[in-house]
């Protein structure tokens, strides 16, 4: 599984639930006593889960240096999604967060939920397939959406998990009866621009983003000559947003198609 750092969880889920809590509502958190976030990282949405429901919430991750941060808001315990360190029934309801997408058998990981799960799973997830992104510079939606496929095809898990997609792991992990609710996760770059979005221009501008995903994009088909020409073309694209930035012109949108499965566990 890909390790995140404290620094991309905060921007990449920032805001995320300031305007989407409805689609939690499949959820019952007013009827759930205790609630298990796994693969919590930070904590983000460990918090918003605490403010949903009047019971406990247990934050799981294998990151410990993570779970130093969450640990300031929920209860939190070092642990593998494959292996809960919980007993059967522990908990009323599982979540996870963006957690499905990045692991190569999604159905044995729902299956470790209902073990401990005694009433529902429910995952949150997205749909890298339709991410879109809009700029003042005109060659970033095409540069970002090239970039997105190759990464798609070199990953090794299914990080396109929409709502047909979730109902089949579902379904192939022995649930029924799968509710589903999507959303669209919006991040805006524009003027006054906040430290996050400098130096997500500045990241643009030195082509860290794309080295760091360069085994993936290989792998998903570009040649080393390819990718050194995707990188210097996304270096340049980074250049003209910095110049556009220092007059204000800059303005970035990225929408992250998202849904929300839940399902009861299936009895035993």
């Amino acid at each position: 599984m890909r390790a995140f750092s404290p620094e991309y969880l905060r921007t990449t889920r920032e805001g995320m639930w300031r305007e989407s809590r409805a689609a939690l509502e499949p959820l019952a958190l007013g009827t759930r006593d205790r609630v298990l976030d796994v693969g919590c990282g930070t904590g983000a949405l460990s918090r918003v889960l605490a403010e949903e429901t009047e019971g406990t919430v247990i934050g799981v991750d294998a990151d410990l240096g993570l779970l130093r941060i969450a640990r300031e808001h929920v209860e939190v315990v070092g642990g593998d999604a494959h292996a809960l360190p919980l007993p059967e029934d522990a908990v009323d309801l599982v979540v996870c967060q963006a957690l499905l997408v990045n692991l190569p058998d999604p159905e044995r990981v729902l299956q470790e939920f209902a073990r401990v799960a005694a009433d529902a799973v429910a995952v949150i997830e997205p749909d890298n397939a339709r991410v879109r992104v809009e700029s003042t510079v005109d060659a970033e939606s095409e540069l970002a959406a090239r970039a997105r496929a190759a990464y798609r095809t070199g990953v090794p898990t299914d990080v396109a998990l929409d709502e047909t997609a979730l109902r089949n792991r579902f379904d192939a992990a022995g649930f029924r009866s799968v509710q589903t609710r999507s959303f669209d996760h919006t991040q805006v770059i524009e003027p006054p621009y906040g430290e996050d979005d400098l130096e997500a221009v500045r990241r643009a501008a030195s082509g860290a983003g794309i080295a760091g995903d360069r085994q993936e994009l290989l792998a998903g088909g570009l040649t080393p000559t390819e990718f050194d020409e995707l990188r210097g073309a996304w270096r340049a694209m980074g250049r003209t947003a910095i110049e556009q930035v220092r007059d204000g012109r800059y303005r970035r949108r990225e929408v992250v198609p998202f849904t929300v499965a839940v399902a009861d566990v299936p009895e035993r």
